[in-house]
């Protein structure tokens, strides 16, 4: 008897990723704060290149993406030979499993961590450890004590997704030190930028063989839309993601906007000012409604509410108004609602929405 076509094994228990929502039903023009993309969207120098790579969509892309690193590494004094590139710093995180973890290891991530964790340990055949936070907060030593000679990587989000707390580089270099000797630091920086002054972890990596850091254009520079992210870390760990990274993985348009992006530091900075105000503005106007939050240091915050059913029907209530935010109870955190900060037109309408509900409004 034929046996039957399967998958390998544990592919079937992999859960499948769902996004942030885009779309409220009977409402045309709902405002989306359900996927932490900057509200100003890209620059105007990265608009302009994006028009100008329609002229090349018959040419084949380089493979070992130059000149955007060379941009990278200039805009962030880093050694280009220690950059890989990928589609969305998703893929740098994945390839790193797939290139150092498999069946019998171990991968590390925290309680409230990015649900993509868990995802990218199972495909790689590996045990995902869910290991406690402190009040929302990574906890350096429940990952240290979670460690054994099974565990290969331990991702960690700082700035948090979707938390948004961040813990100091002492505790990170802290981390970083207390590995153990087989296992790599993955630090997740989508949200470095929105952290005045804040390298992303880039400096540790300088210093140690066992820490890679990852970032994004998806968040502050506005291009979620073409998944272009980026990889930091010593040259015999690069060495090894790229022979697992395939080799065309990013097109000419990709690249071409990517790297007008990272030269276009003024949206940079417009966009990080205004999202401190308003982050800030926001969260003081729901804690007056009685809606608490922590301090964020992301582009979003962690609203929370009393229950799981209030925030169940607050979440209903803002989409019935156009608003669309996003429900984390698969993040643990049933209790909460992760809201992106918008432009002041939709933080002011969230504020006035979530007034009207704590009202009685439903």
């Amino acid at each position: 008897m034929t046996e039957q076509i399967k998958p390998q094994p544990g592919i079937m228990d992999i859960a499948l990723y769902i996004g942030g929502a885009s779309h409220v039903a009977g409402i045309s023009e709902a405002v989306k704060l359900s996927s932490n993309e900057n509200p100003y969207g890209a620059g105007e120098p990265a608009r302009e290149a994006y028009l100008r790579a329609g002229h090349d969509l018959h040419r084949y892309p380089s493979t070992d993406h130059t000149s955007l690193r060379v941009a990278i590494g200039a805009q962030y004094n880093l050694d280009p030979d220690c950059i890989i590139c990928g589609v969305g710093s998703d893929e740098i995180l994945t390839l790193v499993a797939q290139a150092y973890a498999g069946q019998g290891d171990e991968i590390i991530y925290t309680e409230h961590g990015f649900t993509l964790y868990p995802i990218i340990a199972q495909m790689a055949g590996a045990t995902p450890i869910k290991v406690a936070e402190r009040e929302r907060v990574v906890d350096v030593d429940a990952i240290l004590a979670a460690c054994t000679e099974r565990t290969r990587l331990v991702y960690v989000a700082n700035p948090n997704n979707p938390t948004g707390s961040m813990i100091g580089g002492n505790e990170i270099a802290r981390l970083a030190a207390g590995l153990p000797s087989q296992a790599i630091l993955v630090l997740d920086g989508a949200y470095t930028e929105y952290v005045d002054g804040y390298d992303g972890g880039a400096k540790l990596v300088q210093s140690r063989s066992n820490v890679l850091m990852t970032r994004t254009f998806s968040k502050i520079y506005g291009l979620g839309g073409l998944r272009i992210g980026w990889g930091y870390a010593p040259r015999e760990i690069i060495d090894v993601l790229n022979r697992v990274r395939q080799p065309f993985n990013l097109s000419n348009t990709q690249l071409a906007v990517a790297e007008a992006a990272v030269k276009d530091q003024a949206h940079v900075t417009k966009s990080r000012e205004a999202n401190t105000r308003l982050r800030a503005w926001m969260a003081e106007a729901l804690a007056e409604h009685g809606v608490p939050s922590d301090t964020s240091c992301a582009n979003f915050i962690l609203a929370r509410f009393a229950s799981a059913e209030e925030a169940a029907e607050a979440d209903a209530y803002l989409k019935s108004q156009g608003l669309i935010v996003r429900q984390v109870t698969s993040y643990g955190l049933p209790r909460c609602l992760r809201i992106t900060v918008g432009d002041e037109s939709a933080c002011r309408r969230v504020a006035h929405a979530i007034g009207q509900f704590k009202g009685g409004a439903r």
